[in-house]
């Protein structure tokens, strides 16, 4: 089984193949794209799904069941995806997600920096 900072890991490498590939102007233009990106929210939404609920309690100002639901949505509403909230997901959520998944991987990593 897989380790939360395992998942966490997961969670900030989808982020970044996303960051560093998208182009926000070309994903309505690129069907392509829009199902790389699409890939990724769904890989991070797994990832996020499979974190311990001590993380998830610990951490409870991430909206973890709406990345969750995302999760569900691509996989399960394809069709029903709007390319507008996809795009600003990508613009605003994401960095926030990543700042707190490297928070919570720094944490987990160094669980008692004031005992050095």
């Amino acid at each position: 089984m897989r380790r939360d900072a395992e998942r966490l890991q997961d969670i900030l490498d989808a982020i970044a193949r996303i960051q560093n590939r998208v182009q926000l102007d070309q994903i309505a233009k690129d069907e392509l794209l829009q199902v790389w990106v699409l890939y990724h929210l769904q890989i991070i939404g797994e990832a996020t799904r499979a974190l311990s609920s001590e993380i998830t309690q610990r951490y409870s100002e991430v909206p973890w069941a709406q990345v969750v639901g995302l999760r569900n949505k691509v996989v399960h509403e394809y069709f029903a995806i709007d390319l507008d909230i996809v795009t600003d997901i990508v613009t605003d959520d994401l960095p926030n997600l990543q700042a707190t998944a490297e928070r919570i991987l720094q944490d987990l990593e160094n669980p008692n920096p004031s005992s050095s």
